[in-house]
């Protein structure tokens, strides 16, 4: 729950950075990636914890925290980090966009990790595919230049 709450929270963080900046093309981008994966997260998450017996009136508490978390988390950037940005001219939008796909990351992986070695170790081929995953966007990073 908690992974999930902060990564809700990072996503908000990142479209109230993006709406800071008065670019509509940047807040609509945020705005849709939220969007398309929030419903399939919510499903899963509620799914998940009915599943691990959570009763339906705690599923329910526990989805409301991760559905105001990104709401709220807005409004702090939009009001809060924005002043700091132009305050200290550092380009917050991209550093929370950055945090956002880093909980991603971090509560996808922790979780399929999880999965995978439960009753399992991993052997050399999967630990392969994992650091081959997490150094991917290290090897775009070198090839992309603008």
């Amino acid at each position: 729950t908690i992974g999930l709450v902060v990564h809700a929270a990072a996503d908000g963080l990142a479209l109230g950075a993006a709406a800071g900046l008065s670019k509509t093309d940047v807040e609509f981008v945020i705005f849709i990636a939220i969007m398309l994966h929030k419903a399939p997260a919510a499903f899963g998450f509620t799914s998940f914890l009915i599943h691990e017996g959570y009763d339906k009136q705690t599923a329910k508490y526990h989805l409301l925290v991760f559905a105001l978390a990104a709401p709220i988390a807005a409004v702090v950037s939009y009001f809060g980090l924005i002043r700091i940005m132009y305050a200290v001219q550092i380009p917050i939008t991209g550093i929370t966009m950055l945090f956002s796909a880093g909980t991603f990351l971090y509560v996808s992986t922790v979780h399929v990790l999880n999965e995978v070695t439960h009753n399992h170790k991993l052997n050399t081929s999967e630990v392969v595919v994992i650091v081959t995953g997490a150094l991917l966007p290290l090897v775009f990073n070198f090839t992309h230049s603008h």
